[in-house]
């Protein structure tokens, strides 16, 4: 197996790894949180930014197979993992998943209603709202929605 081959593969597993957790992280104290109906696998793959992923994949495997000082490998990627193993806290699990899936005082509507209040995840078919009036979490159907 050549070098370059052995880097892309190497890097892929580690920050498979990561994003393992990161993500974990983000279902066990966001998802599950607000009782979204949505599992870990959908939601891996919906929000899985492929160019991030690429990135750290080249990234880990040149600091791996290319880089002959181990301490300095082992010294980002253990920091890497232990930043990524904080998302299981649940104050950083919930902040950091609410930064990135919150979308706060939006209107959406149906031929029926007027929603205002924050989206909390937009999946692919539905959507989970809080409304703001009614204080009460929502799943909307994207195919009624206008």
């Amino acid at each position: 197996m050549s070098k370059l081959v052995q880097a892309f593969l190497s890097g892929a597993f580690f920050t498979f790894f990561l994003d393992f957790f990161l993500f974990l992280g983000m279902k066990l104290n966001y998802i599950d949180y607000y009782k979204i109906d949505l599992y870990y696998n959908p939601f891996f793959a919906d929000n899985q930014n492929v160019f991030v992923y690429l990135f750290f994949t080249i990234l880990f495997g040149l600091l791996i197979t290319y880089i002959e000082n181990t301490k300095l490998s082992l010294i980002v990627i253990g920091g890497l993992l232990l930043l990524s193993l904080t998302m299981l806290i649940e104050p950083i699990g919930h902040k950091v998943a609410s930064i990135l899936f919150m979308q706060k005082n939006v209107s959406l509507q149906t031929s029926r209603f007027v929603y205002k209040g924050d989206i909390y995840y937009d999946g692919r078919t539905t959507i989970t709202f809080y409304d703001n009036e009614i204080k009460k979490i929502l799943t909307l159907k994207k195919e009624d929605l206008i």
